[in-house]
């Protein structure tokens, strides 16, 4: 018996458009620049004279900074590469003044995750990236404590503990920027790491750090937030990802969560439900940083969801 849809299926296998959409690589493009007209004309006539296609293209207008956004996944056949791509890109990028990313789309970004005593984000980042997730590949683990050291070991990740005091700070810093090197990361996370990084490493890790903080602050800061906005009363608690500068948890955000609680809600439920929400924004974040979705927006981001 005839079957049309399984004709239709057959033409679709052998298609050359869809065999050469196979065989192309997929790479992702960001850009920011004074908006002005032509932006959008210039950077699609590039792709398709330079042969590629627009898998997805997101752009945004920000009327208060007079910046352009532009975020776009296409695709591109041999002999065109990544080298091509970034050196005949660059005439485009200076005609507007552009700052400007090329970047292969399945490249995992290799991150390292920071932490102290507090586990559950680095147990959910570590489950997220093995089971594929989290689309990145964790290089390493530093802690000032051994407590995670098994943690790490059970996912395969290196493990580096340098120990943080006053005395040793700048030295802890250095062997830490030694790690990043030697590990080649591309984005270090705050998984909960519960020490103040200098000017300096926020300068040095400037665009590529997150952080973590329950969004509580600046209303609960010092020991025991929950426990202070239990005693508050509060009807809502959060977390926020943002990334690290050097003026403590004000970075630019990248994602927050929140949840409504009630009166009948102990601390220690406040402590678990915040948990989670620190875990659920950070992973948010983290992808979002590695799939190039964040751009900064001087101390705000766009983010292309």
């Amino acid at each position: 018996m005839w079957d049309p849809g399984a004709q239709v299926r057959r033409v679709r296998r052998s298609s050359p458009v869809a065999e050469a959409e196979q065989n192309a690589e997929q790479y992702i493009l960001t850009l920011s620049c004074p908006d002005k007209q032509g932006i959008v004309h210039a950077v699609s006539s590039y792709l398709f004279l330079t042969g590629c296609n627009i898998v997805d293209s997101q752009q945004f207008g920000d009327a208060d900074s007079g910046l352009f956004f532009m975020r776009v996944h296409f695709s591109a056949e041999p002999p065109v590469n990544l080298e091509k791509l970034r050196a005949s890109f660059a005439a485009t990028g200076d005609a507007f003044h552009m700052e400007w990313q090329i970047h292969e789309a399945e490249a995992r970004m290799r991150v390292l995750l920071l932490v102290s005593k507090f586990g559950h984000c680095l147990n959910d980042l570590l489950f997220r990236a093995s089971s594929g997730a989290l689309p990145v590949e964790i290089a390493a683990v530093v802690s000032n404590h051994r407590d995670f050291e098994d943690l790490a070991a059970s996912y395969g990740v290196p493990f580096h503990h340098i120990p943080v005091t006053p005395d040793t700070k700048a030295e802890a810093e250095a062997a830490l920027l030694r790690v990043v090197d030697e590990e080649r990361v591309d984005l270090v996370v705050l998984a909960r790491y519960m020490q103040v990084l200098s000017d300096d490493l926020c300068k040095a890790l400037t665009g590529r750090a997150i952080n973590i903080h329950h969004s509580f602050l600046p209303s609960f800061k010092g020991a025991k937030p929950y426990h202070q906005a239990h005693a508050r009363g509060v009807k809502l608690i959060g977390a926020t990802a943002h990334y690290v500068t050097a003026a403590l948890d004000e970075g630019p955000i990248i994602e927050q969560e929140v949840v409504r609680v009630s009166h009948e809600v102990t601390p220690q439920k406040l402590v678990a439900l915040g948990r989670d929400v620190e875990c659920q924004a950070l992973a948010r974040a983290v992808k979002w940083h590695a799939e190039h979705r964040v751009l900064l927006n001087g101390s705000r981001t766009v983010v292309f969801r």
